[in-house]
């Protein structure tokens, strides 16, 4: 008998460019990866949400702008693709930066390129996609009637 696993919908929301978004995107982002069963790496995808969103704010969105924060179930393994688009300009980059330096700011992409399996930059008109992917982590709930 073949079982056939439903694919779960990808989620997105629109921010707008206040301090509010980013906890609200994590909250959002949060739901998303419970009803989709994501429990594994869930802490690390929350994390990532939250620190790309950030960096929409500070240099990606210019005033009266938003984001756009896009979760989609990667079909392959039971990962995650998390998306941040965004009008601003600019490609963004890991800072080559001594992690024992004291300060603030400046080691958002350090900690996404370390905790996802993959990051990047996509095209977008205006603007860009900041992109990262975390793969497996989705545990499958097979009920067989």
């Amino acid at each position: 008998m073949n079982v056939e696993i439903p694919h779960p919908s990808p989620r997105e929301r629109f921010y707008r460019r206040e301090r509010a978004s980013v906890p609200a995107a994590r909250s959002f982002a949060r739901e998303a990866l419970a009803d989709w069963g994501v429990r594994e790496r869930a802490y690390d995808v929350e994390l990532c949400v939250s620190e790309l969103a950030t960096n929409a704010l500070v240099h990606g969105v210019p005033p009266g702008r938003g984001f756009l924060l896009r979760l989609s179930p990667l079909p392959y393994d039971g990962g995650v693709r998390v998306e941040v688009h965004d009008s601003g300009e600019g490609v963004p980059a890991v800072p080559q930066v001594d992690v024992r330096e004291p300060g603030e700011g400046g080691r958002g992409l350090l900690l996404v390129s370390e905790l996802a399996d993959k990051w990047g930059v996509g095209e977008r008109d205006p603007g860009k996609i900041v992109w990262c992917e975390f793969v497996g982590g989705r545990e499958i709930d097979l009920k067989c009637g």
